[in-house]
Formats: structure tokens, C-alpha cells, sequence
């Protein structure tokens, strides 16, 4: 084998392998401002009262999920702000 031949080969494999040295690096990540964060994240949360967290032991105790969950602790709620 000659050496142009050879010269070619090692040219080729320089470009294809030596085209990632100069690959631009991604942007780093910037946080999100304030006004573009989900609408739930802006809001404070409000502390639980007893008889809410009572009405949801009750539920975890009746494996309780999705609608009949919601329904039984609006119930449960409703019960307990009832003067007796």
C-alpha cells in the first residue's frame, strides 16, 4: 500500500472521529421565573383541621380512592361541621 492511500485513511478517521471534540456543550438551565410557574405552586397551602384528617384516616381505614373518596370525606366533613 502506498502512503497517499494510507494519508486518506487516517484524514477520514480523523474527521469522522474527532468531530465530537467540537460539539457545543448544552446551554445550562435556567429556573423558571416566577410568573410562568404552575398556578397550584403560587398558591399557600392551608393547614388541615382536625376533622379533616380525621375523615381522612377514616378513609385510608376503608381503603377508599378516586370518587367514592372524595364523596365520603365531603360527607365526613359536612358531618363534623354540623353543631351537635
Amino acid at each position: 500500500m502506498t502512503m497517499f492511500p494510507r494519508v486518506i485513511a487516517v484524514v477520514a478517521a480523523s474527521l469522522l472521529l474527532g468531530g465530537t471534540a467540537f460539539a457545543q456543550a448544552p446551554a445550562p438551565e435556567t429556573p423558571a421565573p416566577a410568573s410562568k410557574m404552575a398556578p397550584a405552586a403560587k398558591k399557600a397551602q392551608k393547614p388541615r383541621t382536625a376533622a379533616s384528617l380525621e375523615c381522612s384516616k377514616e378513609a385510608n381505614a376503608k381503603s377508599l380512592h378516586g370518587k367514592e373518596r372524595k364523596k365520603f370525606l365531603a360527607e365526613c366533613k359536612a358531618n363534623a361541621a354540623k353543631p351537635n
